[in-house]
C-alpha cells in the first residue's frame, strides 16, 4: 500500500510547511510525471496560489516572533491542508485506503509536527538573537522538500525518515517544556526564600 507511507510523509511536511507541500507536489506532478499526484494540484492557478503562500511563509518563519504568530495563525490551516491533501491522495489510489481515513492520518500527522515545529520555534525565539531562527526555518524548508520529493520515488524510505524527525521532535519538546517548568519552579523556590528572609518593616510611630 504505497499511498500510506506518503500520506503519512506530506501528513508530516504539511505540519511544517503547507504551502510548500501543495506546490513540491503539483510540480513533481506536472513536469516530473508523478503519477501518484492528484490532477488538482498541478493546475496552474493552484500552482500560482501555492508559490505566492510559499513566499509569504518563508518570509515570514524566518523573521522572530513573527514565525510565532505565523505558527499560530496556521494551527488550523495546516491540518487542514494535511487532510485534504491526504484523501486527494487516497483518491489516485481507489480501493487501497478510504479517503476519510486517509484524511484522517494526514491531518493528524500534521497536527503533531506542527505542534512540535510551533513549540520549539516558541523555545527559539528566547534567544536574543535572529539566525537561529533563519538557520532552523531553511532546515525545514530543506527537510520538507527533500522528503516529499523522496516520497514520490520512494515512499516508505520518506516516511520512515519522517516518522524519527517526528519523534524526535517529541522527545525535544517534552525536554524544553520539562526544563522550562524546572526554571520556573526553581525561581520561583529562589524568589520565596528571599522573601521570607527579608523582615517584615515596622509599624510606623511604633
Amino acid at each position: 500500500m504505497t499511498v500510506l507511507p506518503l500520506i503519512f510523509t506530506s501528513g508530516w511536511a504539511s505540519g511544517i510547511n503547507a504551502y510548500a507541500v501543495v506546490m513540491l507536489l503539483g510540480l513533481l506532478g506536472r513536469f516530473a510525471g508523478a503519477d501518484s499526484v492528484p490532477p488538482v494540484l498541478e493546475r496552474t492557478d493552484v500552482l500560482i496560489a501555492a508559490i505566492v503562500l510559499f513566499v509569504c511563509e518563508a518570509v515570514a518563519d524566518k523573521i522572530p516572533y513573527v514565525d510565532t504568530v505565523w505558527d499560530a495563525v496556521h494551527t488550523v490551516i495546516r491540518p487542514i491542508a494535511g487532510a485534504v491533501v491526504a484523501a486527494l491522495l487516497a483518491s489516485q489510489h481507489p480501493g487501497s485506503l478510504g479517503e476519510v481515513a486517509a484524511g484522517a492520518i494526514g491531518g493528524g500527522t500534521a497536527l503533531a509536527s506542527h505542534l512540535v515545529k510551533a513549540s520549539l520555534r516558541m523555545a527559539v525565539n528566547t534567544s536574543p538573537e535572529p539566525f537561529s531562527n533563519i538557520v532552523i526555518s531553511l532546515l525545514e524548508d530543506l527537510a520538507v522538500a527533500g522528503l516529499v520529493t523522496l516520497a514520490i520515488f520512494h515512499p516508505w524510505v520518506a516516511a520512515s525518515i519522517a516518522a524519527t524527525l517526528l519523534t524526535v521532535g517529541l522527545l525535544l519538546v517534552w525536554f524544553a517544556f520539562s526544563r522550562i517548568r524546572r526554571f520556573l519552579a526553581n525561581r520561583r523556590e529562589r524568589r520565596e526564600r528571599r522573601a521570607a528572609r527579608t523582615p517584615l518593616a515596622s509599624p510606623v510611630g511604633s
